[in-house]
């Protein structure tokens, strides 16, 4: 019997992007799993999504002390800020890697940079294979990382976006024609710059997801200085009916962020065939390629004048289907597909 363990511990952490990568990849291995193969899943106490033939591992607090799988044919730490890291005590282990945005956070010190750079060393020094999420990461891994290219691969994340076509009941419903963002209201997604997009037409912008520390201060500050505060709407967190109406609905989807590994909100968006303004760093222009619009810097006459031409391109070309084709390109399917074929590999 090969066992294969993962640490769903940040499960504990709902709506967010690694919460939604744990829930698919976790789901899909049950359907692809040989009956020579047991899946075990580090999970918080109480958490029960999961629906088939899995061993569960309990998270226990103690565990970051001391931790010993040493059963596991593999272990996948599947997140770089796991609390609990099995060494080489499993027979070979497989870590994650999303991203190393803290690098391009410029609220973070040196000191706090390479505190974070020497931990991830470490883990790469003691792990057998490293997987990236995007080409951009890779990248970013190996300028950062002593780590050998034959012990890197990438994996890219899926996406998909739950339909609920009969769904019309919105938290908020706008009024006029909308552009719309979601995200963690974290510093590095940028929001801040969106509300000058509203300066010269009558759309509204509705930004969804859940509120970290003070940052959404900013967002308020900017959309006074504009003069448009009456047009700028923080939902907050919101249901997946929501999600997709607002997809659905939406004029554009924007999102200028500074610092991602992979950026599944855009592919979620593509999904629907809506035009998507992106910023042009990090993996964002690999994940949106040609199927996207793109925000060189984020002075208010640049911005403004990527969204109006960008606008205006997409009426007039319709590219829609092109659109949605390109989403199809990542999936929860294929992810998972790649990953199991990475666990027998090791075997």
């Amino acid at each position: 019997m090969h066992r294969i363990g993962l640490d769903f511990e940040k499960l504990k952490y709902p709506h967010n992007g690694l919460y939604t990568f744990c829930i698919q990849l976790g789901q899909r291995l049950l359907q692809l799993k040989a009956d020579d193969e047991q899946l075990c899943y580090y999970l918080p106490a109480g958490f029960n999504e999961f629906k088939g033939d899995f061993k569960k591992m309990p998270y226990k607090w103690y565990h970051r002390y001391a931790f010993n799988p040493s059963e596991m044919d593999i272990w996948h730490a599947v997140h770089q800020t796991g609390n609990v890291w099995p060494r080489k005590q499993a027979k070979k282990t497989i870590l994650t890697i999303h991203d190393l945005n803290f690098l391009f956070e410029p609220n973070k010190s040196k000191a706090e940079k390479s505190r974070s750079l020497q931990a991830i060393q470490r883990q790469a020094d003691e792990t057998d294979r490293i997987v990236a999420i995007s080409q951009f990461t890779l990248n970013t891994i190996q300028e950062y990382i002593k780590v050998p290219k034959s012990k890197c691969s990438i994996i890219y994340q899926g996406s998909e976006i739950k339909e609920f076509t009969g769904f019309d009941a919105p938290q908020y419903r706008p009024a006029v024609p909308f552009l719309f963002s979601i995200g963690m209201i974290l510093p590095k997604k940028n929001f801040h710059v969106l509300p000058r997009l509203l300066e010269h037409n009558d759309y509204e912008l509705l930004i969804a997801g859940k509120t970290q520390g003070d940052y959404f201060r900013k967002i308020e500050e900017e959309a006074a200085k504009y003069g448009v505060s009456s047009r700028v709407k923080l939902l907050g967190s919101i249901s997946d009916e929501e999600k997709y109406w607002y997809y659905k609905n939406c004029k554009a989807f924007m999102f200028p962020s500074v610092a991602e590994g992979f950026g599944a909100p855009v592919v979620e968006a593509m999904h629907f065939g809506k035009p998507v303004f992106l910023s042009d760093k990090t993996s964002l222009p690999e994940i949106g390629g040609d199927a996207a619009y793109y925000f060189k810097q984020f002075d208010n006459e640049h911005m403004q004048q990527v969204l109006e031409q960008g606008l205006t391109h997409y009426a007039s070309n319709n590219p829609a289907g092109a659109i949605q084709q390109h989403a199809q390109k990542f999936s929860w399917d294929t992810n998972a597909r790649e990953y199991m074929k990475l666990y027998r590999s090791l075997y």
